[in-house]
């Protein structure tokens, strides 16, 4: 294993009271004819800055749909979600589109990265569509691959990296834009037991430099390293605890 080298500490915002996800009175319903499921049921969350917070639940207990209200994926039928003190529905997509690229950073369980391209060139992506010089791209991402263990790694592709590795440059593109928030929607899904444990240890690390984590499982092992557990169940918040483990 290659140890990650992560050096950037956030620093939490001075003064700051507000916190950097609100949820309240949060419902989303789904429509299909005559049909309609309410996936989520009036859930009020909130996660301070430099909190890690694992959301967890079964299959169809509102998680991933929580995962895209957060992520800016999806909008609430009713309700209010505050990021950074922003109130999301007052967004039109080009403001929707502009937080996604650079407040959050996504992690997903597919690892989503083009087969293609070389690792620092798949980290590049989301600096591309922030307009950013190439010359900078460059030198950023090949920073963010370093910070997670992958600069001896810089030019291979996918295809030549291991499970493990390709969610570490997942992590490193999460990481390039320096976003308020990582995201991480199933992380270790496709992951061994051995690429889980380096994954998450790159988590915890991230968190004590001060980033705050939101973590979608339905895996408790995954969820116990978090240092919060938030359990839902058909569209509820069922359970809210620090995680004494």
């Amino acid at each position: 294993m290659v140890e990650p080298v992560i050096q950037s500490r956030v620093e939490p915002t001075s003064g700051s009271t507000e916190p950097v996800i609100a949820l309240a009175a949060a419902r989303k319903v789904y429509r299909s004819g005559s049909l309609e499921f309410e996936a989520l049921r009036g859930i009020d969350l909130e996660i301070v800055e430099g909190e890690y917070v694992a959301i967890m639940g079964p299959s169809g207990s509102g998680k991933s749909t929580i995962m895209n209200i957060l992520g800016c994926l999806d909008t609430l039928s009713s309700g209010t979600y505050r990021l950074g003190g922003d109130d999301v529905n007052d967004l039109d997509e080009i403001d929707l589109a502009q937080i996604r690229n650079q407040r959050i950073g996504f992690v997903f369980q597919q690892f989503n990265l083009l087969p293609s391209l070389s690792a620092w060139r798949n980290v590049e992506l989301p600096m591309i569509y922030g307009k950013v010089h190439r010359d900078e791209r460059k030198l950023r991402a090949q920073r963010a691959l370093e910070r997670v263990g992958l600069g001896d790694r810089l030019a291979n592709r996918p295809g030549e990296l291991s499970g493990g590795q390709q969610q570490r440059v997942a992590v490193a593109r999460a990481l390039v834009g320096e976003p308020t928030m990582i995201l991480a929607d199933e992380p270790t899904g496709n992951l061994d037991s051995v690429s889980t444990r380096d994954v998450l240890g790159l988590f915890d690390e991230l968190h004590e430099l001060g980033r705050t984590i939101v973590l979608i499982t339905h895996e408790i092992e995954v969820a116990e390293r978090a240092r919060r557990i938030v359990r839902v169940r058909d569209g509820e918040i069922v359970t809210d605890e620090v995680n004494a483990a």
